[in-house]
């Protein structure tokens, strides 16, 4: 199957917006050309209302389509044709009966025009057959007197310009009684269309201009500012899965206090969360491994001198050193593998808010209950340092904080003797919770006792071999996922061992 191409986020988005302008573009050119025949076409609708008053009166007037006639018509009812340029009247031969350019007339009733040169806005011939329901647009190439002799139903609307002024005609036929008696023309100037036409001419291509403009501008803020650090995370993880030596940095988008900084940062934490455990899981294969190839070769030993001796003190002798270094080898392999369970688990549970006493309290119970049936007397005694309110609520994982105070009372057990006391001391401060587990065994013997929380540690008493040498480190994992910290040390005057564990509190 062929793989398909992957395309950015960019060009997706320059590509829309390149069909969405054409869309735009076309019902532009459409809009802009509607324009000036749409003004026109309101225009001649107040011609229409004026020749078919004129119509009335010439009927109701009974005034014949004669020259004299017409000129008496026009100087006595001039009130029809208030801001007209020109009116003309035509018999029915197209001849000319009346025109208010030959009359002496108030000039502010009529603006006395020169002959009409029949043109468009841009200077050409106006051709067109453009059809209207109410009226006809005239052919260039028509006279007056072509159009009366073709006259059918309908009016003729034409347009021109004359000394660089627009004008607008109107031809149409006079009826009286329903009879065809002569036809008028109306011709009036209409600057303000091409004003009108000319401004949202210009307003919409201001308005095209600002909307590219913003979308120029919008393309390259979303390149420059989400794009390309996206773009840069993808090389940054690509690198990681390819395993590249070549070292990419995204510190830099740290800095960003948006969801791309926060993405970056969460990447950068899933990453090292991950490679660290890549790290660690490989490093306790190899401390396993290390762990395990001394009970074999004990165990190895133990076997062929087993099969070498005929003394029987000397095959129990052997035949306990196998079972001790099996029993060994079983819990190292069961701890481990626990241990990979509990990682796994941690990064899954969820944490919930719980009081740090009732933990302390089952787990000493549980532990008291166990050394009574065991007859071991060794008393284990809480003591608690609080500063204000009640409760030590903490957010955290109830089983895996039961997991740290078992595993850390556990150990103060081993190294405890009959009548002895282990203390766990419950304090708080200003922003945590102190425990402290003291034991008054012989302590610790090494210069640095955190090395305790190693994996595998191998410096333990000789009743320690019932521990694979995991849980302190396994301690050690559950108190820093809970953001919290762990240290080891001697008592001060007082002969044993303590374990200091700082847990952040919640109000």
């Amino acid at each position: 199957m062929r793989k398909k191409r992957s395309s950015s986020i960019l060009k997706k988005f320059l590509l829309f917006n390149f069909f969405v302008f054409l869309v735009l573009g076309l019902f532009t050119v459409l809009y802009l050309k509607a324009i000036q025949p749409n003004l026109i076409k309101k225009r001649s609708s107040n011609h229409f209302i004026i020749i078919k008053n004129t119509n009335d009166h010439l009927q109701r007037l009974n005034i014949n389509l004669n020259k004299e006639d017409i000129t008496k018509f026009l100087l006595s009812t001039r009130f029809l044709f208030q801001n007209l340029n020109r009116v003309q009247f035509f018999d029915l031969k197209g001849d000319l009966v009346g025109d208010t350019n030959i009359l002496d007339l108030d000039q502010t009733v009529f603006e006395k025009d020169d002959q009409i040169l029949e043109e468009s806005i841009d200077g050409k011939k106006f051709q067109t057959n453009k059809k209207n329901d109410n009226y006809n647009f005239k052919d260039s190439n028509q006279s007056d007197r072509e159009i009366i002799k073709n006259y059918q139903s309908k009016p003729f609307v034409f347009d021109n310009i004359e000394k660089n002024n627009f004008f607008i005609n109107t031809l149409s036929d006079l009826r009286i009684d329903d009879t065809r008696v002569g036809f008028i023309k109306i011709t009036e100037e209409a600057n303000d269309i091409l004003v009108a036409v000319k401004e949202r001419k210009n307003f919409i291509l201001r308005t095209v201009f600002a909307v590219g403009l913003v979308i120029l501008i919008f393309s390259l803020f979303l390149n420059k500012y989400i794009l390309k650090p996206i773009k840069f995370l993808v090389y940054f993880t690509e690198s990681i899965k390819n395993k590249s030596k070549l070292s990419i940095d995204i510190d830099k988008l740290f800095i960003r206090q948006d969801e791309v900084g926060k993405l970056s940062k969460s990447i950068d934490e899933m990453t090292k969360e991950l490679q660290k455990r890549t790290t660690r899981a490989e490093t306790f294969s190899t401390d396993l491994a290390h762990e395990i190839r001394n009970p074999l070769a004990s165990l190895k030993g133990a076997s062929e001198l087993l099969d070498k001796s005929n003394n029987q003190n000397d095959r129990d002798k052997f035949l306990k050193i196998i079972d001790h270094d099996v029993s060994r080898i079983e819990r190292l392999i069961t701890d481990y593998s626990q241990m990979l369970k509990d990682e796994a688990s941690l990064s899954r549970e969820k944490m919930n808010k719980i009081d740090l006493l009732e933990v302390i309290n089952n787990v000493v119970e549980d532990f008291k209950q166990d050394l009574e049936n065991q007859n071991k007397k060794i008393n284990i005694v809480i003591t608690k340092n609080k500063i204000n309110g009640s409760g030590y609520n903490i957010l955290g994982i109830e089983s895996r904080l039961e997991q740290v105070i078992a595993n850390l009372l556990d150990n103060a057990i081993s190294f405890s003797s009959h009548n002895q006391k282990i203390e766990i001391v419950l304090e708080e401060t200003t922003s945590n919770y102190l425990v402290i587990i003291k034991d008054e065994g012989p302590g610790f013997a090494e210069n640095s006792p955190q090395k305790i929380f190693k994996r595998f540690y191998s410096n333990r008493p000789k009743n320690f071999g019932e521990h694979s040498g995991l849980g302190l480190n396994i301690v050690k994992n559950i108190v820093e996922l809970h953001k919290g910290t762990i240290a080891a040390s001697n008592r001060v005057n007082f002969r044993g061992a303590q374990i200091e564990v700082l847990l952040p509190k919640i109000q």
